[in-house]
């Protein structure tokens, strides 16, 4: 058909819009809202399946499902023309319960594992204000640019605070950790978490989530006995993550599983494409498993044709036996 057919009925289109709501006559104010309207319903378009209510309402530690959508952007403020955010970090101690038998002695950012997902846009100012309660000396080293004094590997003392601050870049996906040494000790304590700076130019949009590998050397033997994705073993196989059938998925994967050299991500029934570091707008290529040393994140965009219950989970067997295993549940 024409370009003309289309535009025809688009301009009928909106005239019926505009008399259902009134605004025909009503001037260009009147115009100039609805089109508002409409463009806030096309950036909304995201739908988010609902959290059951025994998950939602958690308010433990380690809540794998909060930490799954929930970012942090900061208190925003305009200085000289300038965005910054400010970010208010304090670090602290608290007993997990890993599985019905096993508890943990956590180290943890703002009481929870993973520490707060931070998200900027690419040349805002970051503000980070750092309080150690943790009975330790501590530190919040960020992936990324910064000066030296910024690098967060000076020692901030028990009842101490220092202020980082630092501009956004370059655009990625990062991650910040304690870099008191043992460095592998800290995190594998609960010391880590993600920091993603957003290009300049949004992504299309997308259900995105956070999945962040980790693993609990439970009785300090220096090997890990559990795995978890979000803080908590096995907890996305007894609750799936929710999605929606055909829309756009968008993960951003963190590898933070010390002792161990390498970790994969497998998804089952699928392909992903795949961003390295987040660092490109361009996805390098296609798989459905991906290696990744510690430290190393990528963002993989991914959709689900059919309905069903779809795992995911490193393919090292040892690592999902115990624990970092979950699945996708595609509903319509």
């Amino acid at each position: 058909m024409s370009n003309q057919f289309f535009e025809g009925r688009e301009k009928l289109w909106n005239r019926r819009e505009l008399l259902k709501l009134g605004l025909v006559g009503a001037g260009m104010t009147g115009t100039a809202a609805l089109w508002r309207m409409f463009d806030s319903q096309k950036q909304s378009r995201v739908r988010i399946p609902p959290i059951e209510a025994n998950n939602a309402d958690k308010a433990e530690l380690v809540n794998p499902m909060k930490v799954l959508r929930d970012f942090d952007y900061g208190t925003v403020k305009q200085e000289n023309g300038r965005s910054v955010r400010e970010f208010h970090i304090t670090v602290g101690t608290s007993t997990i319960q890993l599985n019905s038998a096993v508890t943990f002695n956590s180290w943890n950012f703002n009481g929870r594992i993973p520490g707060p997902t931070l998200r900027v846009k690419q040349g805002d100012r970051v503000r980070v204000f750092f309080l150690n309660k943790g009975g330790h000396s501590h530190s919040m080293h960020f992936h990324g640019f910064h000066k030296s004094e910024m690098d967060g590997v000076r020692p901030i003392r028990n009842n101490s605070a220092t202020v980082y601050e630092f501009d956004a870049e370059p655009y990625g996906v990062h991650l910040y950790h304690c870099h008191i040494e043992p460095v592998n000790r800290h995190i594998g304590k609960g010391l880590y978490g993600m920091f993603i700076i957003d290009p300049p130019k949004p992504r299309p949009p997308a259900d995105e989530m956070v999945l962040v590998m980790a693993g609990y050397d439970v009785n300090e033997d220096n090997r890990n006995e559990f795995y978890a994705f979000n803080g908590l073993p096995r907890y996305y196989m007894n609750n799936p993550i929710r999605i929606y059938q055909n829309q756009l998925v968008r993960l951003y994967v963190l590898n933070m599983i010390e002792l161990d050299p390498a970790a994969t991500f497998h998804v089952h029934a699928n392909m992903f494409s795949v961003y390295p570091t987040g660092m490109t707008l361009t996805p390098s290529h296609q798989t459905d498993v991906i290696t990744m040393g510690t430290a190393e994140r990528h963002i993989l965009e991914l959709t689900y044709r059919n309905l069903g219950k779809y795992m995911f989970h490193p393919h090292q067997d040892i690592f999902a036996q115990n624990g970092c295993m979950g699945q996708f549940e595609v509903v319509s």
